[in-house]
């Protein structure tokens, strides 16, 4: 049997560059969907153009896709709008198998991001949802911890003791991976989380004996880092959002592990101590000048 072609949203993000990578691996045909394909920063020749925003060369970059890896429009706190006539547009391209990348801290929901969930159950007859916990990949990135973590040696968030099973990216994308090529479709949601359960403050512990730099956890209450968040630029209504998320953790709503990432892909998830040591040089403070 011919092997099937994925389209990857996110192409050049954190997991579905991974994704992108993964899948190639094992023989099938990959399309990189990204709005600047003349870049080449996906890889290769097969990249498609693709803009949420411009619903008119949706069905030009699904033309021959079987399958799709799907990342809802980031920092947007009402996706559906912009997501459900791109699905119809699948469906009627041919798209058989949708994999969303969702979150374990979003329930279901009839608005917001978990509709997205849902939706795809609904829509496509083979499908996957992946629920992953926090990327461990926020500590090193373009984020609001990993930027806290290089300019002041903080890490601020709104969670109190509260734990959370950080997961690495590349474990989600070889779940995704799996569940976009296996011959049989998942049909599930999967809950993917790291080894073991981890308040901010031991997170910062093990950074910093990581880094040989001082970094502690600062907490605030969620209105704090609600407008903290919101002065960094991030649209007001979403930095609600994640400061409510980290109320939930302070909760204990992330207090968990599972064993996901093994059964699916049999190998064990990656620790945040191995993620971190892996990437201690992202966390030097930025150069001067």
């Amino acid at each position: 049997m011919a092997e099937p072609t994925v389209l990857v949203l996110g192409a050049t993000g954190n997991t579905g560059s991974k994704v992108l990578r993964m899948v190639r691996a094992e023989g099938a045909r990959a399309l990189a969907a990204t709005r600047r394909p003349e870049a080449g920063a996906a890889g290769a020749a097969d990249a498609v153009r693709f803009d949420w925003h411009d619903p008119a060369g949706h069905a030009a970059a699904l033309r021959g896709v079987e399958r799709l890896y799907l990342i809802p429009p980031l920092a947007m706190a009402e996706p559906l709008p912009v997501v459900e006539p791109f699905l119809k547009t699948a469906v009627a391209q041919g798209v058989r198998r949708v994999v969303v990348l969702g979150s374990s801290a979003v329930p279901e929901a009839d608005t917001g991001v978990g509709a997205l969930p849902r939706l795809v159950r609904e829509t496509f007859p083979e499908w996957t949802v992946l629920r992953p916990s926090w990327f461990m990949q926020n500590f090193t990135g373009d984020h609001a911890v990993a930027h806290a973590i290089r300019d002041n040696g903080e890490i601020v968030t709104a969670t109190g003791d509260g734990r959370v099973a950080f997961v690495d990216a590349t474990d989600i994308a070889a779940v995704a991976t799996r569940a976009l090529l296996d011959d049989r479709p998942h049909n599930t949601g999967h809950v993917i989380t790291g080894p073991e359960a981890l308040g901010y403050a031991d997170a910062a512990r093990i950074v910093a004996e990581v880094s040989g730099r001082p970094v502690r956890h600062v907490a605030v209450a969620a209105g704090v880092l609600r407008d903290r968040l919101s002065a960094m630029g991030m649209p007001p209504e979403f930095a609600a959002v994640l400061a409510g998320l980290d109320e939930d953790i302070r909760g204990g709503a992330e207090d968990r592990t599972t064993d996901t990432v093994e059964r699916v892909t049999g190998r064990a998830p990656r620790s945040f101590r191995a993620f971190a040591e892996a990437h201690r040089d992202a966390f030097a403070p930025e150069p001067a000048g």
